[in-house]
């Protein structure tokens, strides 16, 4: 009979476990794994939006990798060059900003922290608006009136449309408006540090701030060490829309800033080829993932 009565408590116990889970799994199924089904099981079919979708086996990937020019000459070497410098640099930048607002008084940190998180949420308003006016190709640019005024320049420098300058530009305005949660969730795991782990570090033979950093702040804030290290890297292979907002086209100038997102924004929603389009979105989600193992090795938990 207490058997029975456990077991009765314990599915009870269940139920309400599960009936609280069930707003997450209900938002998790609608936005997130039938979204990622659907993608995969169109991403081995011809689908024109139109008519019914035909199955096509392995062709779109087989096409992707042997036939696809501008994809290996172009959008997966931009894609990784791209990812590997706004990935880390935009990770170590957060970091080193929100330790240094760390450091100051309460209300001149908020309002900074607010300046820096700002062009995260405003991005591409920001970029319409300040960075195409600072790289504008006529004279009202502020770098070509700055090259003008000293005479380094004779003509104005169509910085937006030259193949040379747009992969740059892209990842200078990227990792200034790579300061979004990820900058956040940092600058409170470094706040909620116990202050006496710092002074019996010092106690115990700690020399620098350096020593400070790599011994005491990165260990105790492992998980928002590892949000911000998946939110840069989720950020980083999601960031095409910088190249079009800038260059104001899709495709870059000559596929000079053509990441994978722009693929498959290319072929789905210009060429409407979804089956082709779902098929590059599978592989960015691979690329995506093993990434974020990566991370998960780095920063966490060990158990």
């Amino acid at each position: 009979m207490q058997q029975m009565k456990k077991r009765k408590k314990f599915n009870k116990e269940d139920g309400r476990a599960y009936l609280m889970l069930l707003p997450y799994i209900l938002l998790f199924s609608t936005f997130i794994l039938v979204p990622v089904l659907i993608a995969v099981y169109l991403s081995f079919t011809y689908f024109d939006v139109i008519n019914t979708p035909t199955f096509t086996g392995l062709l779109n990937y087989i096409s992707l990798f042997t036939q696809d020019e501008v994809f290996l000459k172009f959008v997966l070497p931009n894609t990784f060059l791209y990812a590997l410098i706004v990935g880390p640099g935009g990770y170590v930048l957060s970091f080193l900003l929100a330790w240094m607002l760390a450091q100051i008084q309460p209300i001149p940190r908020t309002i900074l922290a607010l300046c820096i998180y700002t062009p995260s949420m405003l991005g591409q308003v920001f970029i319409g608006v300040i960075w195409k006016t600072i790289f504008s190709g006529d004279q009202s640019g502020w770098i070509n009136s700055i090259l003008l005024r000293w005479g380094l320049i004779d003509t104005p420098v169509q910085f937006l449309l030259t193949k040379d300058y747009f992969m740059l530009i892209m990842i200078i305005v990227s990792l200034w408006s790579a300061m979004g949660i990820g900058f956040l969730a940092m600058i409170s795991g470094i706040l909620n540090i116990d202050q006496e782990l710092y002074e019996a570090a010092y106690v115990d033979g700690l020399k620098n701030r350096f020593q400070e950093i790599i011994y005491i702040t990165v260990p105790s804030m492992k998980p928002q060490m590892l949000f911000g290290a998946v939110m840069a890297i989720v950020n980083a292979f999601n960031m095409g829309w910088i190249g079009v907002t800038l260059s104001g086209a899709n495709p870059t100038p000559e596929y000079s800033g053509q990441l994978i997102t722009n693929h498959i924004d290319d072929y789905g929603f210009i060429r409407y080829e979804m089956g082709y389009a779902a098929a590059i979105s599978v592989v960015l989600l691979l690329i995506v993932y093993a990434f974020n193992v990566v991370a998960h090795r780095l920063f966490g938990e060990k158990d």
